[in-house]
């Protein structure tokens, strides 16, 4: 998990973690500098399952994610935002779809701040869909919903300097390395509001939006350089 300044719906969130994961798992928080009680609502749940990467000074939610993903120990890693709300099962069923697969995309409730309901499907609303040219031309890799092996992991670090999210990033190299499956089943609540980066990025069809059509075209040749790159790595 990526943290900054998230108290406002913190502790639903990891609550909802806490309660599908095992003894021996862990939940890594890198908090990127937090002036509000971030830190110390995650102090306070005392659980020694928590790992938290205090005074890290990003301000950018990609590298420090990539933070929190360096110190990942398991054999299988989710990605979390401090204010979404995992579901019942959202940790055993992608578990059980990564014996065969080695990233799960899992659809999602997309819901506001008070966690009504405002989409009964973020595969829908994005018109997410296996594939590695379809994703690079529009991305619709939901970082918040991605459940990926170490290979993918050891693949996708360290992340390039000039990717603007690490859900593309993360989302082509498993269509490029491995095997990728986009689960229809709703295993969280994806929440909106005026105050989460994602919701921004999100908010139209590609976040590139705003953009020249120069730039568009240069970001995705590079994100295709790097990927090409990293796979002729492996």
């Amino acid at each position: 998990m990526a943290a900054c300044n998230g108290e406002k719906y913190l502790k639903r969130q990891l609550e909802t973690i806490l309660e599908q994961l095992a003894p021996g798992d862990e939940l890594i928080v890198s908090d990127d500098s937090s002036t509000d009680h971030t830190v110390e609502i995650i102090k306070g749940y005392g659980d020694d399952r928590i790992t938290l990467l205090e005074k890290a000074n990003f301000g950018n939610p990609v590298f420090n994610m990539e933070n929190a993903l360096k110190k990942a120990q398991g054999d299988y890693v989710f990605l979390a935002d401090q204010d979404d709300v995992w579901l019942p099962g959202r940790v055993q069923k992608a578990v059980e779809k990564l014996q065969q697969y080695d990233l799960v995309v899992c659809n999602a409730f997309i819901v506001d701040e008070n966690e009504e309901i405002i989409h009964e499907s973020y595969f829908d609303w994005k018109g997410s869909s296996p594939g590695f040219f379809k994703n690079l031309r529009k991305n619709s890799f939901l970082g918040c919903s991605l459940a990926f092996n170490r290979k993918i992991l050891n693949a996708a670090l360290l992340f390039p300097k000039k990717i603007s999210m690490h859900d593309v990033w993360i989302g082509l190299l498993a269509e490029c390395t491995g095997k990728v499956l986009f689960l229809n089943e709703r295993l969280m609540y994806y929440r909106r509001h005026d105050d989460n980066f994602t919701a921004s990025v999100h908010k139209t069809d590609d976040h590139l939006s705003d953009f020249s059509l120069s730039y568009k075209i240069r970001y995705r040749l590079w994100l295709l350089f790097y990927v090409m790159k990293r796979c002729l790595r492996k």
